[in-house]
């Protein structure tokens, strides 16, 4: 979790929880995890990809929140009975369970399988209905019940009768009353009375005004209508009751249905939230590989505003163990480092990220990183011990399927002890086998990663005519910290800068100078063009979809969800055969999905005649293979192109 937060994997995931609907799906968002299963990594980035391309042919989709709904369902198991609130929440999801199911009936058209959820919810009209009857605006409707509605006609009739009397009295007397209006206290129509009349007022003092200067008196005249009135809401809280216990009932009686229709949502809330993360980021599907090749083309840090963001591209294969990354400072190495860290993690949980959609990323059991300073007060710790605690805890856990990334390897103790520790840390890394990348500014490292097989030079490139970095990592170069370069353009004497050279490089007058003739530097409108690391890098061919089904794979064809085997691969229309149930037909790609691989099922050198040919077809197979005979005819469709 550390690395997670280092990476700022978690920022992540709370931008994934923030697309989610319900609270639990939220959780599950933000619990989310790297997958080492590569065919798990797959099945998830292909969840995500059909759940962004419904919503960009379908829109938004209508999830419910499902607030309480747990709640609810706690209350139904004890057999208690349920407000009319918590019924309109159910009310609130059944609506929603029905619009959702349109939804992804609309969203079958685009034959995407996610779609085929819908079938997984189920529609409880009748449910729906009865509570939409009985409750409205959060209360018990009149039109719940006959017995109700009569209750409440009387009531109403009734409390018309007491305030007509009582305003009678109002209007009789008005010196007697502090204000003109009748005043409901305590369930109680009273009459706001002057305390020096209340004995001109004969009935019961029902409350006091906080000053004592207003009794609230209910007159004697109203007391036979108030008992009536009393009486009438005690029969209208009995059948109030009785209405709430019903629908408590039918809903309970529906509760499996609806538990189901409650998984069904969130797992759709979680995949629909990974597609809106995809949109929002402007991110893509990758190519998963286990050749251990990292291929990013036009990479975006996904925190960084995406239309200042200089695009990062990077590429390792399994040739390479290790990374060094050289540069100035500010030249953008750790966000480099983070970027490359931080989308790792991104696919391998199944998520899209911010790059090219042809890029290609590897599995990693373990993504360890030494990003930071680090310095800790409380442990009193410097910035180097914080660097060499956390770099050995990495080494004890790293092995030849881990992802090592350390920032600025060396720094913080004497140069000539940390570029020996640096390069005895790298000497280690490739002996783990593992993939690394480091960023440092020792030259005698540069001079080491290229003479190390295994390990790679790369340089932030740097525009010496503007002092600005570019932000552009180029692979098979190492680069410079520029710092004499930049002293020299700020203005500083040539007879320092003479002198710092041959401190740093014992070299003379004439090789400095000379070395800043040979410079070269850059133009300054560099700066604003977007360059693409390693032009030469051709992108890899990936194969269409309906090249994926092989002579042998077991299939599930939609929407009839029948199991079939592939006689014969993809023609020119993407068509691939299936034989179900022994019959054999051409179905289109995208209503297939594959169950079981054939290298799962069968050894490499298996006869798929046996299962595709007819017998006639075997027999003369045989024939052929003893010599020719005229009008032996062979039919092989199944082995068609």
């Amino acid at each position: 979790m550390k690395n997670y937060i280092t990476l700022e994997f978690d920022k992540i995931l709370k931008q994934l929880a923030d697309k989610a609907q319900s609270n639990l799906v939220k959780a599950r968002c933000l619990a989310l995890t790297p997958s080492l299963n590569e065919a798990e990594v797959r099945r998830r980035l292909d969840e995500t990809t059909q759940a962004k391309r419904i919503i960009e042919q379908i829109g938004t989709p209508p999830l419910p929140t499902m607030t309480d709904l747990q709640k609810v369902i706690d209350l139904i198991t004890i057999d208690a009975m349920l407000t009319p609130d918590q019924i309109a929440h159910v009310s609130s999801f059944l609506v929603s369970c029905r619009r959702i199911k349109a939804y992804l009936e609309k969203a079958k058209s685009t034959d995407i399988i996610i779609a085929w959820y819908g079938e997984s919810i189920n529609q409880l009209s009748e449910l729906e209905n009865e509570i939409e009857r009985c409750i409205r605006n959060g209360i018990v409707d009149d039109k719940a019940s006959t017995e109700l509605a009569n209750i409440r006609r009387h009531t109403s009739i009734t409390i018309d009768q007491i305030k007509a009397k009582l305003d009678a009295l109002l209007r009789k007397n008005k010196t007697w009353f502090s204000e003109s209006f009748v005043s409901l206290r305590n369930g109680h129509y009273t009459l706001p009375v002057k305390r020096q009349h209340k004995n001109n007022v004969a009935g019961s003092v029902i409350d006091l005004s906080q000053t004592g200067g207003t009794c609230f008196i209910e007159p004697t005249s109203v007391g036979r209508l108030q008992s009536e009135l009393s009486a009438l809401q005690i029969e209208e809280d009995s059948e109030v009751r009785r209405i709430l216990y019903s629908l408590t009932a039918l809903i309970s009686d529906s509760l499996p249905t609806i538990k189901q229709n409650i998984e069904t949502m969130e797992t759709l809330d979680f995949l629909f939230a990974k597609g809106k993360l995809s949109l929002s980021m402007k991110a893509s599907s990758v190519i998963i590989n286990s050749e251990r090749k990292i291929l990013m083309i036009n990479a975006r840090h996904p925190l960084l505003n995406p239309e200042t963001a200089i695009p990062l591209n990077f590429e390792v294969d399994y040739t390479t163990n290790g990374v060094v990354i050289t540069g100035p400072n500010t030249g953008g190495k750790t966000v480099a480092l983070k970027t490359v860290g931080l989308l790792s993690l991104m696919a391998q949980s199944g998520l899209h990220v911010p790059a090219e959609e042809n890029s290609i990323f590897c599995l990693h059991n373990l993504v360890l990183c030494d990003i930071g300073d680090g310095q800790s007060i409380t442990e009193n710790l410097s910035t180097f011990s914080s660097h060499i605690k956390n770099i050995i805890a990495i080494l004890s856990q790293a092995n030849h399927e881990s992802l090592v990334l350390l920032d600025e390897l060396g720094s913080g103790t004497d140069p000539a002890e940390g570029m020996g520790l640096a390069i005895a840390i790298l000497d280690e890394l490739s002996a783990k086998k593992c993939l690394f990348v480091v960023t440092t500014h020792y030259p005698e490292i540069k001079e080491y990663a290229a003479n190390k097989p295994g390990l790679v030079n790369a340089r932030m490139a740097f525009d010496k005519e503007s002092l600005l970095p570019l932000y552009r990592l180029e692979i098979g170069e190492a680069g410079a910290s520029c710092a004499l370069y930049i002293a020299e353009r700020l203005g500083m004497q040539q007879h320092m800068l003479i002198r710092a050279h041959e401190a740093a490089y014992g070299n003379s007058t004439n090789q400095y100078e000379g070395a800043l003739q040979q410079s070269n530097p850059l133009p300054a409108q560099a700066t604003i063009v977007p360059q693409i690391v390693k032009q030469e890098a051709s992108k890899p061919k990936v194969p269409s979809r309906s090249e994926t089904f092989n002579l042998g794979d077991s299939v599930i064809v939609y929407p009839q969800k029948e199991t079939g085997i592939v006689y014969a691969r993809s023609n020119a229309k993407g068509e691939i055969g299936v034989q179900i149930k022994g019959k054999k037909s051409l179905i289109n790609h995208k209503r297939l999905k594959l169950r079981i691989a054939a290298s799962e099922l069968y050894p490499a050198d298996y006869d798929f005649s046996i299962i595709f040919d007819s017998v006639s077809n075997r027999k003369a197979h045989h024939q052929l293979e003893k010599g020719h005979y005229e009008g032996n005819v062979i039919v092989n469709e199944w082995d068609r192109k």
